[in-house]
């Protein structure tokens, strides 16, 4: 099930944004903004702070600030793209931090097998 929540999150974050694009559903501007920042915060929390988690979760909760000045302050994409590049870029250099734990899928995947011991 966990490998499921994300993608299930975002398309539901997703359809809840073209209808309120498409202003079908106008009182939705609430649940996706909330909705991004909701995921950005679980990312942290469920896989704790490493160098997978502190790109995602902080870039989610970026898109839930950006999608919301853009909403009620009017800026646009203009504006909310070039800041949420910078974002990914300042991300991207925190990752390579030495602060900052590798993620606990990195150490599965190179777990060596003892010699003389069969999987």
């Amino acid at each position: 099930m966990r490998g499921a929540f994300f993608p299930v999150l975002l398309i539901v974050i997703g359809a809840g944004w073209l209808l309120n694009e498409l202003n079908i559903m106008p009182e939705i501007s609430w649940v996706v903004i909330i909705g991004l920042a909701v995921a950005g915060i679980a990312v942290l929390l469920i896989d704790g702070v490493n160098k997978s988690s502190i790109v995602l979760g902080p870039l989610l909760m970026g898109a839930s600030l950006a999608t919301f000045l853009g909403q009620y302050y009017g800026f646009g994409l203009s504006l909310q793209l070039p800041a949420l590049m910078i974002l990914l870029g300042l991300l991207l250099l925190l990752r390579r931090s030495r602060w900052i734990s590798p993620s606990p899928h990195h150490f599965r995947k190179h777990k060596r097998q003892e010699p003389g011991i069969d999987a």
